[in-house]
């Protein structure tokens, strides 16, 4: 599939700002044989009086800028041109369960694809205890990893309600579970959490997600959205799985990546200061445009 992704970040401030720094990952990834960013526009209002466009550890696209100018709103628009090729899912290739052990101990790579940075607690995700009783609820006889990984986005669907008001960027996995409701972060934080727990090396993913309106309906502008889904280590012969909690399904060609991480600190959309006395207030809005 064809994409073209525009995407609209807007904050206006109730008092000027005399200044600021940000650190934006909003750039789609290229990623061989997967996905190809054919064409990029990046516009930022006001312009920067720096910008600084690098790859963070993970290799997502990181643009730091900086304000020493006054200004009263900011704004991030992206137009991106991307192709995404999406490979039949190779769960069916997951290592036994009860192998998974002796694939990461044998293990060496360090770099930023490893699997081992992907099974601690993280800055978002600290306490994995709560869903320890949760997730061990689930485990089977001779389940392989990719079935772990199936039942547990099963057991969240069946727990949790979408509640995009129930929840904000802030929530903690714990608190999301406890409420039973959340949006996509929240899916995707408590699948990670319950992976983890049970020695299963999992990632945070950020991404576009295109929507399909309903038969005989339009599709609205703006009416698509960031989301974020997870990646899974099934093994040394299945390698990385990703899977879309919120939806129960693996991920496909209607998924649009961002970049990979530990949880959403390590790719949040927007992360800064701004030098002001007042309050914000922001708006987002997205499309993913299907091309021939």
């Amino acid at each position: 599939m064809r994409y073209e992704i525009i995407l609209k970040i807007d904050y206006s401030y109730a008092h000027t700002v005399s200044g600021g720094r940000h650190l934006l990952r909003v750039v789609p990834r290229s990623m061989p044989g997967m996905q190809d960013v054919r064409s990029l526009r990046l516009q930022l209002a006001p312009v920067p009086t720096s910008q600084l466009e690098r790859r963070d550890f993970f290799g997502n696209l990181c643009q730091a800028i900086e304000y020493q100018t006054a200004h009263e709103t900011f704004g991030v628009h992206l137009i991106a041109d991307v192709e995404r090729t999406c490979h039949p899912c190779g769960a069916d290739r997951a290592t036994p369960y009860h192998a998974l052990g002796q694939d990461l101990a044998a293990m060496q790579d360090l770099g930023p694809d490893s699997p081992l940075h992907f099974l601690a607690a993280s800055p978002r995700i600290r306490d994995l205890g709560p869903f320890r009783d949760f997730a061990l609820a689930l485990l089977r006889p001779g389940m392989t990893t990719g079935d772990v990984m199936l039942a547990v986005s099963e057991a969240i669907r069946a727990r949790m309600v979408f509640d995009d008001e129930a929840t904000d960027v802030d929530t903690t996995p714990h608190d999301a579970f406890t409420k039973g409701r959340g949006v996509c972060q929240d899916y995707a934080h408590i699948m990670i959490a319950c992976l983890r727990v049970l020695g299963i090396p999992a990632a945070y993913v950020s991404g576009f997600l295109r929507t399909i309106p309903p038969p005989g309906r339009e599709r609205l502008p703006g009416s698509d959205a960031m989301h974020a889904w997870v990646r899974i280590w099934c093994g040394c012969n299945a390698g990385w799985q990703e899977y879309d909690p919120t939806n129960a399904l693996a991920v496909g060609n209607d998924h649009v990546l961002v970049g990979y991480g530990r949880d959403y600190a390590d790719v949040a959309p927007i992360r800064g200061v701004s030098r002001t006395a007042g309050s914000q207030q922001g708006k987002h809005t997205v499309d993913v445009i299907p091309r021939t």
